[in-house]
């Protein structure tokens, strides 16, 4: 398959609320001594790609897990921030399921938070500006907002990310068979 037709995708390393499992989307947190290892260690899986763009969430995290990758020069894409939580921001899903039962991202409201479809909107510009190019870009984000964005790619709502566990610092590859888009890679 041509490298062309490629979207990879990097969650950013490690941090003290990702390691909690708490959400995180506004809240700018570094990376953990683990996420700037883990990052560095990123650099051997991406670097024989020749990508034509690499596009960056503006948080540290990710920002952080770009340059110990060895990516100086990127471009920041504000539409590669995490699903904002909103009242949810630090509090884990069992916090939050206290109050209400059976509460997922995927599935529920998020007060003062973005909908799937918000996430699903934004991500499909991300998407856009992946096609726009002549070869494989290479996406540093979050755990959520990537999830949602292989469903989009796959010509699914946002909400069936909730299908793909996405570890941090790990690679996916996003590509096509033919002319379907499917996923070449994962969680890897």
């Amino acid at each position: 398959m041509s490298l062309s037709h490629q979207v990879w995708l990097v969650r950013h390393g490690e941090t003290e609320w990702s390691r909690d499992h708490k959400h995180t989307s506004t809240t700018d947190l570094p990376l953990t001594e683990v996420g700037e290892r883990v990052a560095r260690e990123l650099s051997a899986k991406l670097t024989a790609t020749p990508f034509a763009q690499v596009l960056v969430s503006p948080r540290q995290r990710a920002l952080e897990t770009a340059r110990l990758a060895g990516y100086d020069h990127i471009e920041i894409d504000d539409d590669l921030v995490e699903w904002n939580y909103g009242d949810y921001e630090g509090r884990t899903t069992a916090q939050i399921r206290r109050t209400v039962p059976g509460w997922a991202v995927w599935s529920h409201p998020i007060p003062h938070g973005e909908t799937s479809e918000q996430v699903g909107t934004r991500l499909d510009r991300v998407l856009e500006r992946t096609r726009a190019v002549d070869g494989p870009t290479l996406l540093i984000g979050h755990g959520h907002s990537l999830r949602a964005l292989a469903a989009r790619w796959l010509g699914l709502p946002a909400t069936d990310g909730r299908l793909f566990r996405l570890d941090t610092a790990t690679v996916s590859v996003l590509g096509h068979e033919r002319e379907t888009p499917v996923l070449l890679r994962w969680n890897s």
